[in-house]
């Protein structure tokens, strides 16, 4: 993905404990390359709502944006219209719990991002390179597996772009915070338990016979396993006691 410089918003200033705000567009575009959910905000009759959405990153010739899967009778696609909607899209990964030897010094480790912006609808012409870009960021490797989309399938499905030039990240990648003893029970463990997204083992649907799991499916799997295990060496190295 290109990367875009993220614009100094007032609006996207973290407000508490901003070192943890990053203006770095790779730490934005780190975010959402392990998207697979964003969870999109906007406003329907006078009442907030916050959906969820399959979601990629892509570039349809205008610069990196973010995509929006759905139907074209989804209620947020009907109210984009010709002119967009205001929406604020969140992704967030958890990578793990912070156990200190007290609830208030207790933590998450995460990587966050939100965007604001326009959302409108991808036009026509562009709908289907628009879904093989979702394909590519959620399933990598699959189209060359697999036949092309049906001009059926296409007319059913819509997509929301969404530009990335205002967006707010956010990340926590540290062990326990104890610099001052409150009279905590230093008996008690205190540390990281990581959390990450793995692959399961796959489970052939009922029609694929014996029909071996394709390179994408262990690809990704694989990917998913090495960059737990990325992150876990990361934050066991910040923990590790430094000598003399």
């Amino acid at each position: 993905m290109r990367t875009t410089s993220l614009q100094s918003d007032p609006s996207l200033t973290v407000r508490r404990l901003r070192d943890r705000q990053s203006h770095d567009p790779a730490d934005l575009s780190a975010v959402l390359a392990e998207a697979i959910v964003a969870h999109v905000g906007f406003v329907r009759g006078g009442h907030p709502i916050v959906l969820p959405f399959l979601c990629g990153v892509g570039d349809l010739g205008a610069g990196p944006v973010l995509l929006l899967h759905g139907s074209t009778g989804g209620g947020l696609f009907l109210d984009a219209g010709e002119a967009g909607i205001p929406v604020a899209a969140t992704v967030t990964h958890v990578d793990g719990l912070v156990f200190a030897r007290s609830t208030f010094d207790s933590s998450a480790n995460y990587r966050s991002a939100m965007v604001v912006g326009n959302a409108t609808v991808v036009p026509d012409d562009l709908r289907t390179e628009a879904l093989w870009q979702i394909a590519d960021h959620l399933m990598p490797g699959r189209r060359d597996e697999v036949r092309e989309m049906t001009a059926k399938e296409v007319r059913a499905t819509q997509v929301l772009q969404l530009p990335l030039d205002r967006s707010s990240v956010k990340i926590r990648a540290a062990g326990v915070g104890e610099a001052v003893d409150d009279g905590e029970d230093h008996g008690v463990w205190a540390g990281v338990l990581p959390l990450a997204v793995r692959a399961g083992a796959p489970i052939a649907g009922a029609v694929s016979g014996d029909a071996p799991v394709d390179g994408s499916v262990r690809a990704f799997a694989a990917r998913l396993d090495g960059a737990a295990a990325d992150r876990e060496a990361r934050v066991a190295a910040v923990m590790r006691p430094t000598t003399a």
